[in-house]
């Protein structure tokens, strides 16, 4: 159905052109879920838009063919690709709330889809669209029609993407990156959604993704890209248990797998011809050099919640009366010095805005935290500067949360500045020993956030969060959205903080194999409420609560495969 041949892409440059994929062959057979998998800037995306068509007016494609039931896509005026959109070929894109347009609603853009390609009514459009919110199983169509994309969470406007894509019955789908940083319930659901569609309307799927578990899960075939190019094809089976290719063995091993915890994830290290291979770092710090953790028996937690609470009033329609929700439900949890909890839940559950309240960006309504046995619930933002020292926050995306106009050394000063820690000279120090902690050169110091890779960012997140010599640091889904391998080097590089600075983890995310890595107690919320509690080990070996179950039932799982080759 599809076909790409030699495909190359360049991007124009002032100093010419400068290659981003380099022949690229590929083909999908009818029912078929090919999984395109690879690094952030391996070429997945640039590809995915050669093949529709979409590439950004400074991209051109230097060779190959893309054909679709043998009409080459690339010779198409665009009109007659338009006409091939949507009902031929369909897209869903990364990002829905990007994607789906903030003034109309989500009803009137599956329906405008539908008209623009179906020669029937407006209001069989509507019924139409109405079916499609049926089909992917979102609750309550009726309103999700009516609804605006910033009134539904990201996983029902990725359904609503979906219901797009598949309106007009395609023969192919292009998913690129349908699951990032959805939960694993609800990534479940979509990939589950993605294989009913499939079976139902036999269209193939290009299925982009850096996860290697979404790939385990729904696809046929895998096509691994890396630096623009094809490193290897092969069946899912034949990839997990034998890749031929050093690069796909080491992304393999760099991906935490449940029930396989080890003290380091291998990372991909790269020599100057551009060779790759799996290692497992030493630690820069041995805790011995560190000296012991400290017993946490019997001693005063550094933090501690007891009852907390936390409820917004909300209108479930503009007509009718508020509502309490209750964010955060009696939330009682404790984390001993030099440890790290992990807090897992869906979207929704409460945990941002838990973690909001700790460091007291909201005023929670009831309840303690206890920061060193101090009670800091009601302190006035006067008498919290004291503790806003010792309490930092890393944010889930680093591009947004870095001030793009400010010079990395700026960011990470930013936070002395505002305290009024040192002189200059005392805090460009400061800030040259942290970019050393994290691991960026010190000419870093001089740049500005577009500059670096998402992983580096995140890295300078850190970096700023440790400019105050915190206690404790928030981790709000601080590895969400990076690759296998940048994900494994972040880790990494957060276990030999922790043993360097001293410090304690809040973790927060809905990776589940991530959380067991890092974590040495969990939490698991549900609706505002903590519906477990208890060490690591004990909760991932044997949940009692039919939710935690439920979650790690969600989670794809490739250990058997690895353990087969001996990966790991």
């Amino acid at each position: 159905m599809l076909e790409v041949r030699n495909l190359s892409i360049a991007f124009k440059t002032s100093a010419g052109l400068k290659p981003a994929v380099r022949g690229i062959d590929f083909t999908i057979n009818p029912g078929e879920i090919l999984g395109l998998v690879g690094e952030s800037g391996s070429g997945k995306t640039i590809t995915s838009l050669g093949v529709m068509g979409l590439l950004p007016p400074n991209a051109v494609v230097t060779a190959g063919e893309v054909l679709v039931d043998g009409v080459d896509m690339l010779k198409l005026s665009p009109a007659e690709l338009r006409k091939l959109r949507g009902r031929h070929v369909a897209m869903i894109f990364q990002d829905p709330m990007a994607s789906l347009d903030p003034i109309f609603t989500c009803g009137d853009q599956i329906v405008e889809a539908i008209l623009l390609h179906e020669n029937i009514s407006k209001t069989q459009a509507r019924r139409k669209a109405l079916e499609l919110l049926e089909k992917v199983h979102i609750p309550d169509p009726a309103r999700t029609m009516r609804s605006y994309p910033h009134e539904l969470s990201g996983g029902q406007c990725q359904r609503v993407m979906i219901a797009m894509a598949v309106s007009c019955k395609p023969r192919i789908i292009i998913a690129d990156e349908p699951t990032t940083a959805l939960d694993v319930t609800v990534q479940k659901q979509v990939l589950d959604l993605l294989r009913g569609l499939n079976q139902e309307v036999g269209a193939a799927i290009l299925l982009i993704t850096h996860d290697l578990g979404v790939i385990y899960e729904v696809a046929d075939r895998v096509v691994v890209m890396y630096a623009g190019e094809k490193m290897e094809e092969a069946t899912t089976q034949d990839l997990f248990t034998n890749p031929k290719s050093d690069y796909a063995k080491a992304l393999i091993d760099s991906m935490p797998a449940l029930g396989s915890k080890h003290g380091r994830l291998p990372v991909i290290e790269r020599d100057d011809a551009g060779n790759v291979r799996s290692v497992r770092p030493e630690p820069r710090i041995r805790p011995a050099q560190a000296g012991p953790v400290p017993d946490s028996a019997g001693r005063v937690p550094l933090l501690e919640l007891r009852e907390l609470c936390k409820s917004y009033w909300v209108k479930p329609s503009p007509l009718s009366t508020p509502v309490e929700m209750r964010a955060v439900d009696k939330v009682s949890f404790a984390i001993a010095p030099r440890t790290t909890l992990g807090l897992v839940g869906e979207s929704g559950c409460g945990k941002t805005t838990l973690s909001r309240a700790v460091i007291r960006l909201s005023n929670p309504d009831s309840g303690q935290i206890l920061f060193k046995g101090k009670d800091i619930a009601k302190l006035s933002e006067s008498e919290m500067l004291p503790f806003r020292r010792e309490i930092a926050m890393v944010f889930q995306n680093p591009y947004g949360s870095l001030n793009p106009r400010q010079t990395v050394s700026d960011l990470v000063a930013a936070p002395m500045i505002i305290v009024g820690e040192g002189d200059s000279g005392e805090r460009g120090r400061r800030v040259a020993h942290l970019l050393d902690a994290v691991g960026l050169p010190r000419s870093a110091a001089s740049k500005y956030p577009h500059e670096f890779s998402g992983g580096q960012r995140q890295r300078i997140a850190v970096a700023r969060a440790l400019a105050l010599k915190p206690s404790l640091v928030i981790c709000d889904e601080a590895v969400s959205a990076l690759d296998v391998s940048v994900q494994a080097q972040v880790l990494n590089l957060l276990k030999d903080l922790q043993v360097e600075f001293d410090l304690t983890y809040l973790f927060i995310s809905h990776d589940l194999s991530v959380v067991e890595h890092v974590s040495d107690t969990v939490a698991v919320m549900q609706k505002g409420r903590i519906v477990e509690y208890g060490p690591a080990d004990g909760i991932f070996a044997a949940p009692k609560d039919p939710y935690t179950r439920m979650l790690l039932d969600a989670v794809p799982t490739i250990g058997v495969e690895r353990a087969e080759r001996g990966a790991l």
